[in-house]
């Protein structure tokens, strides 16, 4: 719920769609990252008010998607999740919690939008940014909502923003598929003297992973914004 990446795009979204518009928050009240489209079952969940539209939720992103559109405000128009601080990109779509959550409203008919930072050690890691590079996606994905445009198959858009130096030049948009090179990972086993169990630890080269040329992973890391607009069924 204090996620920066959070407030910073609530921010880039009201001042888009200005302040006569609902925007209504629905967030985990803590970081759920690569839970994937996991659910809560088996208890309730809890619910806090933060402050006047704004609602903190002890479960998924997923859980947050579905206690909105069916007890908080039943009669939502359109679902926008994130900013998640890190990309979310080619095969890690299948265990982000903030694509998973646009994704969960697709499925419920209601068009999407998940938007993702990709984060580099050698690149501050700022937010005030974000709107400035936001706005013309968040205007045209309103605007093909206002013109009836995002009731086809493909109103599921996933963003990305590049690790690029936030004081230079907006990065420029473009459109690309989804990488699906899978991410190499290593694994170590370390014994421990007084348990008798191993210890596995995994790792991966996520700035170096492999890509193809103009896929998502590809065009971000070049230092662009990139846009996937994807059905969210799987059949």
């Amino acid at each position: 719920m204090d996620a920066p990446g959070l407030a910073a795009f609530y921010e880039a979204i009201t001042a888009v769609v200005g302040s006569d518009a609902n925007v209504t928050v629905v967030a985990p009240d803590r970081g759920r990252s690569e839970c994937g489209h996991s659910v809560t079952t088996g208890r309730s969940l809890v619910i806090h008010q933060h402050r006047a539209g704004w609602y903190c939720v002890d479960g998924t992103p997923v859980d947050c998607v579905r206690a909105a559109t069916s007890t908080l405000m039943p009669c939502v128009d359109l679902v926008l999740s994130g900013i998640n601080a890190g990309a979310n990109l080619g095969i890690d779509l299948l265990v982000s919690g903030t694509f998973a959550a646009a994704r969960e409203a697709a499925l419920q008919g209601i068009p999407a939008l998940a938007a993702s930072h990709y984060r580099h050690p050698d690149v501050p890691k700022t937010w005030d940014h974000v709107g400035c590079w936001l706005a013309p996606t968040l205007k045209e994905f309103f605007a093909q909502f206002a013109n009836g445009r995002l009731t086809g198959s493909e109103h599921l858009w996933n963003l990305n923003l590049p690790a690029v130096a936030p004081d230079g030049p907006i990065p420029d948009c473009v459109e690309c598929r989804v990488d699906s090179h899978p991410m190499i990972r290593t694994g170590q086993l370390v014994s421990s003297e007084r348990e008798s169990a191993q210890k596995l630890t995994m790792s991966s080269e996520f700035h170096g992973r492999p890509r193809d040329a103009g896929t998502d992973v590809d065009r971000c890391f070049a230092g662009h914004i990139t846009l996937t607009r994807m059905t969210p069924r799987i059949v």
